[in-house]
């Protein structure tokens, strides 16, 4: 890995735990969202440590249950780790507003994506931007409650 590629997992690291922080400490009332999209706490399972693994997303996409998650990380060549966590293992706890939600998630397959991927950028822009840095087809996460 390169020393950018280092930094940025350091500073996207850093980010989040500090936006976890904020929401914990004013129980959801400040940094609920950013640049118009709802924000959301991911906790998946580490798939080689099996330890609990937390970060903050923003969601472009709430419909009822159902929240769609962008598997970006600003358009770097690599997955985001919790990406490859929910691969791993899709069971995994969504908080919205302060309030848990035991969740499935999985990729979206083609045809979801082609579906869902216009929604994304009309949301925030910036997803195509991230799609043009990289080669690699940035993944859409569909979370949806467990039975």
């Amino acid at each position: 890995m390169t020393r950018r590629g280092r930094f940025a997992d350091f500073w996207f690291r850093s980010v989040s735990r500090a936006h976890r922080l904020l929401l914990r400490l004013s129980r959801w009332h400040v940094g609920a969202g950013i640049v118009g999209m709802p924000v959301v706490e991911l906790r998946t399972t580490g798939r080689r440590s099996g330890r609990p693994r937390a970060v903050v997303l923003s969601t472009p996409l709430v419909d009822g249950e159902r929240v769609v998650l962008v598997a970006s990380k600003g358009g770097d060549d690599r997955h985001p780790e919790w990406y490859r966590n929910l691969v791993a293992d899709p069971l995994v706890e969504l908080t919205v507003h302060g309030s848990k939600r035991p969740m499935l998630a999985k990729t979206a397959d083609a045809e979801e994506r082609a579906e869902l991927w216009p929604k994304v950028v009309a949301a925030y822009s910036g997803y195509a931007v991230y799609q043009h840095r990289t080669t690699r087809e940035i993944p859409l996460v569909i979370c949806e409650p467990r039975s």
